[in-house]
């Protein structure tokens, strides 16, 4: 069964793009971008931007990444995957990012949360000329490396930004 991703959460200010690879089964259960209550990206982007504690409101989680110019989204628009693990994912399409850089021209950073989303990714589209590549740990609680280690990795990785 064909599982599909979320739309994004770009606007015209967005100069920072986060791609996952694809929603797991939480997050589309609650239809929010990394709903797992494990998953620490939503405590990772607040720590970064002194939003603590994590609203608990979806909105307000996406208006902390508005106010800092990042951008939410996956690199996957669909797949075929049984549980959440990326290592599980088949049959996929990809999302149009050609399009969505035209779209959104101040993009100039992809942080990619985690290996799989990075490889998905370059398979399909390659190096993109005028925009920076960074991979980060996965923010997924299949990733074992503490918060603490994450927390720091993501910190100099937009100390760059």
């Amino acid at each position: 069964m064909a599982i599909y991703s979320f739309p994004y959460f770009i606007d015209s200010n967005t100069k920072v793009l986060i791609l996952g690879t694809m929603p797991g089964a939480m997050s589309l259960e609650k239809q929010e971008y990394y709903a797992h209550r494990r998953n620490h990206f939503w405590k990772i982007i607040c720590t970064l931007f002194d939003a603590l504690p994590i609203p608990v409101n979806f909105e307000e989680k996406i208006k902390i990444l508005k106010e800092n110019k990042i951008g939410i989204w996956d690199v996957l628009e669909n797949c075929e995957r049984k549980g959440s693990l990326d290592i599980h994912i088949k049959n996929h399409k990809e999302n149009d990012f050609e399009n969505l850089f035209k779209q959104f021209p101040k993009i100039r950073n992809i942080i990619f949360n985690g290996k799989q989303s990075h490889a998905f990714f370059i398979k399909k589209f390659g190096k993109i000329e005028g925009i920076t590549y960074h991979v980060m740990p996965s923010t997924s609680p299949a990733n074992t490396m503490t918060f603490e280690n994450k927390l720091k990795i993501w910190t100099e990785c937009f100390k760059q930004n």
